[in-house]
């Protein structure tokens, strides 16, 4: 049962406090409250991919190394995700919101004044530590807070920082790396999560459950251990840091973390990942499509600075500007995607467009040192709104076939699957990479490229092999969340 400490919710029923409404104004801040966390956290994953190369030189490492970087973050997320849920049940929403804040503006510090490559992941761990927390906490807080009527419309604005970090992230570093630092790039979080810690004080309510049940420590561990060590097989993998032997001894240590979890979820009452789930078609397709979708899909924003900076020769802040229009075009889908849904259906949307998305990475292949800009800028604008298209469909239709009281669980893991699968992607983007370019220390523009094609190439191919788990939706799935009007079968 939830208690709330300094105000109710409006759906009162849901805690044993007199039912008592939250204020206009708390109502009125809140979503901002919450929308300061979820523009931190999508800043922080996309501001990172245009300053890789200049970040590189001035640690002196090779490019594809920052890829460890970049999938410590994501990875870390993945882990700590799970038991977010558990720890605002357990200590509250807003200690455990404003401890995550506070987690990720140190991290971010941390990371600023980094002096070589192993300091600076493990202060990217840091950050994923609390931005794990701060994006689901914040999340059960506006449930909690706002009625079902008013929900669909807070969440809606919520989602916008979502669109416009992702918009903001390549150009805002472009122009650092261009004109200041990099190290400015994790300090432009500073003042931003300073302010997200005194509204957290002043206006975030307080829910708790009365009995929280315990945490599976042990699977938090099992899973977590696995998760990690195969993400770290997949970054040295292509490196010739481990031998072969060595490198297969790791992934199966892995797979029997993971192995070891997966029969513990199944016979411990509260798992910390329930994955009896999975027996839901709906779900099933959607967590899984998603995650081979995106080992394809996910690389794609690692690999563009490298192409357009080391192969082509761009300015950080010319690369950041090419890499605008993904963003523009996954907002202008907002509009379009509920019509889109509503007239195909969920199993023909995402059949087709996952073979799209395939092909559009494969077209990537043909930028070169002539091709035109206004090309490139079409090409990405387009691959921006099909992507917009696949991650939206994949992420509502989790829900289609799930109850009530599954629905934090399913959350939970759809999640933690996302953030493996962008984790994943880059490390097998860059893989992908280090096959096809001889020397990553002394490369030439016209190896990287050509290098950068094949994986493209590659990529491609990998997208349009994860269609294959879209097919064993039903034509009908899905339609409870797209309110379409399927027609009668007439046999």
């Amino acid at each position: 049962m939830l208690s709330v400490t300094s105000m109710s919710p409006a759906n009162s029923s849901m805690v044993s406090a007199p039912p008592a409404a939250p204020g206009e104004p708390v109502k009125r801040l809140l979503p901002w409250l919450v929308a300061v966390a979820f523009f931190m956290e999508a800043l922080d994953t996309t501001i990172l991919n245009t300053a890789v190369p200049a970040i590189a030189k001035a640690l002196a490492v090779a490019p594809l190394s920052m890829k460890a970087v970049l999938s410590s973050y994501t990875l870390s997320l993945a882990v700590f995700i799970p038991i977010s849920g558990w720890m605002a049940d357990r200590f509250g929403t807003r200690r455990v919101f404003s401890s995550a804040i506070g987690l990720f503006t140190l991290g971010s510090f941390l990371c600023g004044i980094s002096s070589n490559i192993h300091v600076l992941v493990a202060c990217r761990i840091l950050q994923g530590c609390g931005g794990a927390m701060m994006v689901p906490v914040g999340r059960i807080t506006m449930v909690r807070t706002f009625a079902k009527s008013e929900l669909i419309r807070a969440m809606s604005f919520v989602a916008i920082p979502g669109l416009i970090g992702p918009m903001l992230g390549p150009i805002a570093g472009g122009l650092i790396v261009g004109y200041f630092h990099w190290r400015v790039i994790f300090f432009v979080n500073m003042p931003i999560g300073l302010l997200g810690l005194y509204l957290v004080y002043r206006h975030l309510p307080d829910y708790r459950e009365e009995h929280s049940h315990p945490l599976d420590t042990i699977g938090l561990i099992l899973f977590g251990s696995g998760v990690a060590l195969l993400s770290y097989v997949l970054e040295v993998f292509g490196e010739h840091t481990l031998s072969g032997r060595a490198i297969t001894g790791l992934l199966l240590i892995s797979a029997m973390l993971l192995t070891a979890y997966g029969l513990r979820a199944t016979r411990t009452e509260f798992p910390l990942l329930r994955l009896t789930l999975f027996r839901i078609r709906t779900f099933r397709a959607s967590v899984s499509g998603s995650y081979f979708t995106r080992l394809g899909i996910g690389g794609i924003p690692f690999l563009f600075p490298l192409l357009y900076q080391v192969g082509l020769g761009f300015t950080p802040i010319q690369s950041g500007l090419l890499m605008m229009p993904q963003a523009l075009a996954a907002m202008s889908l907002k509009m379009t995607m509920p019509w889109i849904l509503r007239r195909f259906g969920y199993r023909t949307v995402l059949v087709s467009n996952t073979l799209i998305l395939g092909l559009l990475i494969v077209l990537f292949a043909t930028i070169g040192p002539g091709t035109p800009v206004w090309l490139i800028v079409a090409q990405v604008f387009v691959f921006g709104f099909f992507t917009s298209l696949q991650y939206t469909s994949m992420n509502t239709l989790v829900y289609a076939d799930v109850t009530e009281e599954q629905t934090s669980s399913a959350s939970t893991i759809a999640s933690t699957m996302q953030q493996m699968s962008i984790s994943f992607g880059v490390a097998t983007a860059s893989l992908a990479t280090a096959f096809f370019i001889p020397d990553r220390f002394h490369t030439s523009a016209p190896e990287m490229i050509h290098g950068i094609h094949l994986a493209f190439l590659a990529l491609g191919a990998l997208t349009v092999l994860s269609t294959i788990v879209f097919y064993e939706l039903k034509n009908d799935d899905g339609d409870t969340v797209s309110l379409r009007k399927v027609l009668p079968h007439v046999g």
